[in-house]
């Protein structure tokens, strides 16, 4: 279980990460591309989404 418990936190810690490059570029497109931009926004909700239940995993070990 201490395998997996540090594979959620660097997994959770990896999709944070990823999630800051994605609203990077949203940012960056958003005056050219709105309609992309907010289709990343919506992404990077659904992935914090994903990263609460990777939360919660950690939690329960």
């Amino acid at each position: 279980m201490e395998k997996l418990k540090h594979l959620l936190e660097h997994w959770i810690e990896h999709s944070r990460e990823h999630n800051a490059k994605y609203l990077e570029w949203a940012e960056k497109i958003k005056d050219e591309r709105p309609d992309i931009a907010e289709l990343i926004i919506k992404a990077v909700e659904k992935f914090k989404e994903g990263e609460k239940l990777l939360e919660e995993a950690y939690n329960k070990l």
